[in-house]
């Protein structure tokens, strides 16, 4: 198929793609897992998207074809702002590719997602992504797939990613997204925000997650009470010889008084791990940014970030502390009576979407320490 007069006039102007994906190890030992990793991506990169690109007159490069001289982490930061098209392989969710799309998300600018069926992470599934198999016909169907993307994307223009809204679309100020969808023709804001202002939308969103915090806090606490409380009844039972059916009783009234705050924590721990992945990919972005800037150009908003990020996760692992108790226990109160597994299995879930969502915020902060560090140093 001939590509169509206007693609051609605009794919005459240097265009050029980063590929940004996993890439495994050359030189590792064959018929090791490093090596396939190696051989499969290199097989994306050159049978499916330089092909899908070079369609358009697109150059192609990614991370190991980088030719200049220099720190390869900055080169790469560059690349992943600065190009003009960035496709980037999702597969198994790897920790530095999902760092800088974080980082390509904020600018705006095109980007085209592909991954391996069956490997995508969750925290972007609710983003389009060209899925392909390792098979020479799926592979042939996502080349198709990505030059499609690609053709409309050139004659219709790029629709910024949702991510992308979280520093850069809230022009509005109240969750409204901004782009050509939400201006129904109208011009460009001439005012956009600029990176303190991005700030304080996340900022805004982190405030949200210590609420939410505080009140897991609370409910923890009264659980634990109620958990107390029942106890030392059950103990006194215990000691007084009572029936099993007194027991039972206790414990049915012990359930029923540990169900509603039991709920209540799933369903603010659901939130929590909600507002986590929504803001996940603005985060990564905005320490990004901060890691590019000097130490001594930042303003006061990249510091309090900093600061707010570093004071987020001590709150929070002090909750994951005081809900570990209930996630190792769960087993054992779910073995004395039936009339516990509601409850407990609400405490359970809230317990692993928790532990979940802390992690990831200790990378946060563990990337705010060490740019706070730098700074002082």
């Amino acid at each position: 198929m001939n590509m169509p007069q206007a693609l051609r006039q605009e794919s005459a102007q240097p265009r050029r793609c980063f590929v940004v994906g996993p890439i495994g190890d050359p030189h590792a030992a064959h018929d090791s897992p490093e090596r396939e990793a190696f051989e499969h991506h290199l097989g994306i990169f050159e049978q499916v998207i330089t092909p899908a690109c070079e369609k358009y007159g697109i150059s192609v490069v990614r991370a190991d074809g980088i030719a200049h001289a220099g720190d390869i982490n900055e080169q790469i930061c560059r690349h992943v702002v600065e190009s003009d098209l960035v496709v980037a392989d999702v597969s198994g969710g790897n920790p530095n590719v999902m760092y800088e799309l974080g980082l390509r998300h904020i600018t705006g600018k095109p980007t085209i997602h592909i991954g391996e069926s069956g490997q995508l992470p969750f925290d972007i599934a609710s983003i389009r992504t060209i899925r392909y198999q390792r098979t020479g016909s799926h592979l042939a169907r996502a080349r198709k797939e990505i030059e499609s993307a690609l053709e409309a994307g050139l004659r219709d223009g790029f629709e910024p990613l949702t991510p992308a809204r979280v520093l850069r679309g809230l022009q509005a100020g109240d969750g409204s997204t901004s782009g050509p969808e939400a201006g129904d023709g109208e011009e460009e804001d001439e005012d956009p925000p600029g990176l303190l202002d991005d700030f304080v939308v996340i900022e805004d969103g982190l405030d949200e997650m210590t609420a939410d915090l505080e009140a897991i806090a609370k409910t923890i606490e009264t659980i634990g009470a109620l958990t107390e409380q029942s106890s030392t009844e059950m103990l006194d039972l215990a000691q007084a010889n009572a029936p099993a059916s007194a027991r039972l009783a206790a414990v049915v009234r012990y359930a029923e008084t540990i169900s509603a705050p039991a709920g209540e924590l799933n369903t603010v721990a659901a939130a929590f791990v909600e507002r986590m992945a929504t803001m996940d990919s603005g985060v990564r972005a905005a320490l990004g940014i901060i890691e590019m800037t000097p130490p001594d150009e930042r303003d006061e908003g990249a510091e309090e970030f900093l600061e707010q990020l570093m004071s987020l996760d001590e709150a929070a692992q002090d909750g994951l502390a005081q809900i570990g108790f209930f996630g190792t226990s769960a087993d054992a109160m779910v073995r004395v009576s039936r009339h516990l597994r509601k409850p407990v299995k609400d405490i359970s879930a809230a317990v692993k979407q928790l532990t979940s969502a802390i992690a990831r915020m200790g990378e946060w902060a563990a990337k705010a320490r060490g740019l706070a560090h730098c700074a002082t140093a």
